[in-house]
Formats: structure tokens, C-alpha cells, sequence
């Protein structure tokens, strides 16, 4: 018999400073890019959104790797593909930190939902604050 595991993480993080880089224009290239990045680790991105100076990644990841390795990947690709191909006034950086919430399966839905409509929630305050909040602290601007 084999080894069975079916793990899934809400994945929250910011960019650096909280600064606005995730324009419309950038968010199909740094998404595809995760997902893409997911990929080559054998992990499976089911939603990924978010708003100009956040982003959250609902995953299917295998049991042989961190979460923190995941995360790791995920934000160090996109951060070089944003800065190799997007052409930004500034150096795209993404926060140290991050927020990880385990998913059951019966939540995948309404968790991709939510992830699907971040540019509604944030407008209309329809937030879910223990999400938003791991990515609201910005880190201090380094000198």
C-alpha cells in the first residue's frame, strides 16, 4: 500500500512596503507564473488572487514539501519573472512573511470564491479579517 495525503493551504502575502506593484496589467503574469512555479514542485494552484498589494494562492501541495519551502518557491519566482519581464519603476519585491491556512476539502469551494472575488471584498468590506490581516502589517522600509 502506499502513502496517501491530500493537503491544501490558503496562502497569504504582500508585496514589500505594501506597495501597489500588483497593477491589473501585472497580475495575469506574476499569477501565471505561481501556478506555473506550482507546477514544477508537483503542487496544484486551484485559485489564485488578489489586489495591488497582496496576493492569495489556494494550493494542493504534496506532503514532501514545507510549507515554508512552498512559499519560498512560489514568491522567489515570481518576484524574478516580475523583475525580468515587467518592466516595474522599482525593484518588485515581495514581504518576508506570509500567512498559511490549512483548507479542508468540504472548504475549497467557498475559499476560492473568496479568492476569486478580492478586488469585491475589499471594496465593499466583505472581508475575512484573519486572512487580510496576515498580510496588512507592512515590514519596515529597510535604509
Amino acid at each position: 500500500m502506499r502513502s496517501h495525503a491530500e493537503l491544501y493551504v490558503h496562502l497569504v502575502w504582500a508585496t514589500w512596503d505594501r506597495a501597489p506593484w500588483l497593477v491589473p496589467e501585472a497580475r495575469p503574469a506574476v499569477y501565471r507564473c505561481i501556478s506555473e512555479q506550482a507546477r514544477r514542485l508537483e503542487a496544484e494552484v486551484i485559485a489564485v488572487g488578489g489586489v495591488a498589494d497582496h496576493v492569495h494562492v489556494l494550493a494542493r501541495f504534496p506532503a514532501r514539501i514545507a510549507v515554508s519551502d512552498l512559499v519560498k518557491n512560489l514568491k522567489g519566482a515570481s518576484s524574478r519573472h516580475a523583475n525580468a519581464d515587467l518592466h516595474l519603476a522599482r525593484p518588485f519585491r515581495w514581504q518576508g512573511a506570509y500567512g498559511a491556512f490549512s483548507v479542508s476539502r468540504r472548504s475549497l469551494g467557498p475559499v476560492e470564491a473568496y479568492i476569486a472575488n478580492q478586488e469585491r471584498h475589499h471594496a465593499d468590506g466583505t472581508l475575512i479579517r484573519v486572512l487580510e490581516l496576515t498580510a496588512a502589517a507592512p515590514e519596515p522600509t529597510r535604509t
